[in-house]
């Protein structure tokens, strides 16, 4: 994040128990307009994160705003609310509707009562994600791709500033996640977008800035090219797995790509924001059973 950039959502402190389980713990954050990663293992609190964020679950400590509205108070989550798209990892699509009718419903819910108006905006959403020609078909004619495009178009009603997108490309063919990749694109080039995946070609082809969780917290906070450069000299190529690596498998050429501490006279290979989303989760067990 620059230091003339205009904040959008600003975090501080957040944190959450589940039971006996610290979903969330003292994370901090700072969001401007773009497309923001977010990655982590299963139960690193990604998606609890979210959550709170489209104020869906409260926190137990902290406080955060979107846009300068503070959900703390009535008002100011109706704010929030009137400001955020927000497109869980399993989207509730009522199946028997058209996407026309599913967008229009969430349209209503957002309270755009005009209904000439509201149509208007339906209409508009549904072109965006390209499924004008569609919007009078029932969801479960769809194909995967289709739905999640659905699901995006009625996030995108009211054109939110703040766009929050769990898993998004979850279960897309490489065709759909490419098309899902210019649609997100787009969307981050007017407005804030958080982008949570477990994929990380999609936040290096994406976004401007990628945050790391793991146990609660956040682990790291920087450019895609800054985490890449975590593992500079710490990727190497050889004929057989390094059994002191802390990742290996073996490549399309026949050669094994080992990630950890090379051993002297390795040959060097190209880091990837893969490799360092590896070895800041090995650090990160390495603090927890130190």
């Amino acid at each position: 994040m620059t230091a003339s950039a205009p904040v959008s959502v600003s975090a501080s402190g957040l944190s959450l128990c589940y039971g006996g389980t610290r979903a969330l713990d003292n994370v901090s954050l700072r969001l401007t307009r773009g497309v923001t990663g977010l990655l982590g293992p299963n139960g690193a609190g990604k998606t609890t994160l979210l959550r709170v964020l489209a104020t869906a679950v409260p926190a137990d400590r902290g406080a955060f705003t979107v846009l300068g509205h503070d959900p703390a108070t009535a008002r100011g989550r109706q704010e929030v609310r009137r400001q955020l798209g927000y497109l869980p990892q399993t989207p509730g699509l009522h199946l028997d509707f058209t996407p026309f009718e599913f967008v229009d419903y969430v349209a209503i819910l957002k309270e755009l009562t005009d209904r000439a108006a509201r149509h208007q905006e339906v209409r508009r959403v549904l072109g965006e994600v390209d499924l004008a020609d569609v919007r009078g078909k029932r969801i479960k004619k769809l194909s995967g791709g289709m739905r999640q495009r659905v699901a995006l178009a009625a996030a995108l009603v009211g054109d939110p500033g703040f766009l929050v997108l769990d898993e998004p490309t979850v279960g897309l063919d490489p065709e759909q996640r490419m098309r899902f990749r210019e649609l997100i694109a787009a969307a981050g080039e007017s407005r804030t977008v958080l982008l949570s995946t477990h994929q990380t070609e999609d936040v290096a082809m994406l976004c401007h800035r990628v945050l790391v969780m793991a146990g609660g917290r956040i682990r790291f906070d920087g450019t895609p090219a800054e985490l890449s450069a975590r593992a500079a000299g710490r990727v190497w190529s050889s004929s057989e797995r390094d059994p002191g690596a802390k990742a290996g498998w073996r490549t399309g050429t026949g050669t094994f790509r080992n990630v950890g501490d090379p051993p002297e006279g390795a040959d060097l290979l190209e880091p990837t924001l893969e490799d360092g989303y590896v070895l800041t989760l090995d650090g990160d067990r390495a603090e927890v059973t130190a």
